[in-house]
């Protein structure tokens, strides 16, 4: 089912920048079958949470929430793909936090135990744009189950309910934060070593720098700025080039 135009009456240049839930990837994305695929590629055997534990710990955290309309802060992809169907989009700006590509990945995806490699994450300091989804509550508990899913595969991000600016007014809004207590999390790497790992680091989903490149373009089509990521690729393709 496509996404109702009517989503997008706040911005509606963002109209057709997102991907159809229903074509998406992670809308039947199961994290056990990339089980043997982590094995082979040396990762560790308790990359994830058991699909039970992950479905009771969604319970626990969202609770009476689901029985509400959900919000969703989206940073990363998941601002234009998302996975799940949402009845409106708006611009958001969240305050204490920072994009950052401080999720250290030696397990297969974009990178290996030989040559890590770095996605985003969302950790502590500064401030944040992204958009939000409003998921409406009659589908919230089928619709969060989906990103639930994506996000919280395993140890490595804690789920919060964070406060986001909007054009439109606050709303509080589901976000995955990077736990730091988590080896995976490392939003103070040096920048050298940042700088090595995206331009080296490649797995089974592809390279750290073609997840950068990728992010970029999309930022600069949805009109989100992230100036430090575009000075961080100017130094890996330097890099790269040496």
């Amino acid at each position: 089912m496509p996404i109702d135009p009517a989503a997008f009456r706040h911005h509606p240049r963002l109209q057709g920048q997102i991907t159809d839930p229903d074509t998406s990837f992670f809308r039947t994305f199961s994290p056990a079958e990339f089980d043997n695929v982590i094995r082979e590629q040396g990762g560790r055997a308790d990359w994830r949470y058991p699909d039970e534990v992950r479905t009771a710990m969604m319970a626990e955290t969202l609770g009476d929430r689901l029985n509400d309309d959900i919000w969703v802060f989206g940073y990363g992809s998941l601002m234009w793909d998302p996975g799940f169907h949402f009845s409106e989009i708006r611009r958001a700006r969240i305050t204490g936090y920072r994009r950052a590509m401080a999720l250290y990945d030696a397990q297969g995806a974009r990178g290996t135990a030989e040559a890590p490699g770095l996605m985003a994450a969302l950790v502590e300091g500064g401030t944040v744009d992204g958009v939000v989804f409003r998921i409406d509550a009659a589908h919230a508990a089928d619709e969060v189950e989906v990103v639930w899913r994506r996000e919280m595969v395993g140890p490595g991000y804690l789920a919060r309910f964070l406060p986001a600016e909007t054009d439109q007014g606050r709303v509080e809004a589901l976000a995955f934060v990077g736990d730091t207590t988590q080896e995976d999390i490392r939003p103070d790497l040096p920048r050298a070593d940042i700088v090595r790992y995206i331009a080296t680091g490649e797995g089974i989903l592809g390279s750290s720098l073609d997840y950068l490149r990728n992010m970029l373009i999309h930022f600069r089509e949805m009109g989100i700025p992230d100036p430090d990521l575009e000075a961080l690729m100017d130094e890996v393709l330097a890099y790269r080039a040496d």
